[in-house]
């Protein structure tokens, strides 16, 4: 089940990257001489920061979830230690938490 999902990570790894990246350029693309459009462009700015930013931290998670699987300890709750469900982890291969810990987090 590992290998399965390390590459599952490291796909969605690869498809958050581009994202992330496809924002960033986006980002600094040149502004409009055009006033109104400067608004539209800078509310943009704002939704494709909190894209960029949102990534970022999926990405930083996806790279824990691989550096647990170097460790052997991936698949264990970070906080109780106890086996996160396989189903948890189908559905989100980087968490770190168990669904008990996970709820008592939020």
């Amino acid at each position: 089940m590992q290998t399965s999902q390390r590459k599952k990570l490291e796909s969605l790894k690869q498809e958050i990257s581009r994202r992330v990246e496809k924002a960033k350029a986006d980002f600094t693309s040149l502004h409009s001489a055009d006033w109104s459009e400067q608004v539209t462009e800078r509310e943009n700015e704002e939704v494709l920061e909190a894209l960029i930013n949102e990534g970022e931290a999926e990405l930083a998670q996806i790279n824990q979830a691989l550096e647990r699987m170097e460790a052997g300890s991936y698949g264990a709750c970070v906080r109780c230690g106890e086996p996160i469900n396989p189903e948890r982890l189908q559905a989100l291969p980087y968490t770190s938490l168990c669904i008990r810990c996970a709820s008592e987090h939020d």
